[in-house]
């Protein structure tokens, strides 16, 4: 059976295991679906909905069977009753970003932020810090001006003067810090712990289990050696934005890779409550269609598989 597994720089482990031929060791038959070259979807208002393009080419013919992203794409998954499982997730990636104003703009927290325009890779955990940064000042998504920008386009606009606030994600946002002073508004970590995760189809984790088993497995070999590697990892992601005409520094990207956390780790019920939270606020916003039970995605033998392989690697 061939697997199509999905990918792109976002989810840095998956985007190291495409290079790394760990995975095609464990499966004989291995697609690999750059996100990038699919066909792109109309861009949905910020204001009013959640692309959710991550999860659905999931269900659509050329699309993936595995995918990785961030906090909020799954959400977006179940709300349009997609049936996905969670297959794990990382540890906290607190450092990973933040959300910052210029020095010289006069905004210096969340409370400042009624009107202002906020760039946010929408669709993204960014959507997801800034509603539970709003939520904790009693300010609602209505309050601000979300702007859908690109993880690199968003600190030129705010250079420029085009956005009021920005969710930054290094190693972007270094440019950004050199170029400027700046005031962190929110840091991740005091309002939520934005773990990457990986998730698949309920009939694919099912029916193949075997499958599974080695995705996580592969993902855990690579990840181990990122961590020990980070410059040569840090080297992949250089190549590949030089080839798409994006410039890169290896030492940003390699300082990057450095701060976050890599390894694969049960759902928990911390990361659970979190996504609850994080679904229940969305769709009080008006960002998704319907309230969701998070729990719903959960196959508690995936997370044991999880704890045996860790178990059998010590």
């Amino acid at each position: 059976m061939s697997i199509r597994v999905g990918y792109f720089p976002h989810n840095n482990s998956l985007f190291v295991l495409r290079h790394r031929g760990i995975l095609e060791r464990l499966l004989p038959e291995v697609d690999w679906v750059d996100l990038r070259e699919l066909p792109r979807p109309a861009r949905v208002d910020p204001k009013t909905a959640l692309p959710g393009e991550h999860s659905d080419w999931l269900f659509t013919e050329g699309g993936y069977d595995i995918i990785g992203t961030g906090f909020t794409p799954p959400l977006t998954a179940l709300a349009k009753c997609r049936d996905i499982v969670y297959l794990g997730i990382s540890g906290p990636r607190v450092e990973n970003g933040r959300l910052v104003a210029t020095a010289t703009s006069g905004i210096t927290s969340a409370a400042d932020l009624r009107g202002k325009r906020v760039g946010i890779a929408h669709g993204s955990w960014q959507t997801t810090l800034l509603l539970f940064a709003l939520d904790k000042v009693g300010l609602t998504w209505a309050d601000v001006e979300p702007v859908d920008v690109d993880v690199r386009g968003g600190g030129a606009a705010l250079l420029a003067g085009e956005l009021d606030a920005w969710v930054g994600t290094y190693p972007g946002l270094h440019e950004i810090e050199a170029a400027t002073e700046l005031t962190t508004l929110v840091d991740t970590a005091s309002v939520f712990s934005h773990p990457s995760l990986w998730f698949t189809r309920r009939d694919l984790a099912e029916d193949d289990p075997d499958t599974v088993e080695a995705v996580l497995a592969a993902l855990r070999e690579s990840d181990a050696w990122i961590v020990e590697n980070p410059r040569a990892a840090a080297q992949y992601f250089v190549d590949d934005a030089l080839r798409h005409g994006i410039p890169a520094d290896l030492d940003a990207w390699e300082a990057a890779l450095r701060g976050r956390p890599f390894g694969v780790h049960p759902v928990n019920e911390g990361f659970l409550d979190e996504q609850q939270r994080a679904a229940d606020l969305l769709a009080a916003n008006g960002l998704l269609p319907r309230a969701i039970n998070v729990r719903s995605a959960v196959l508690p033998w995936v997370g044991e598989l999880i704890g045996e392989q860790a178990t059998s690697t010590v």
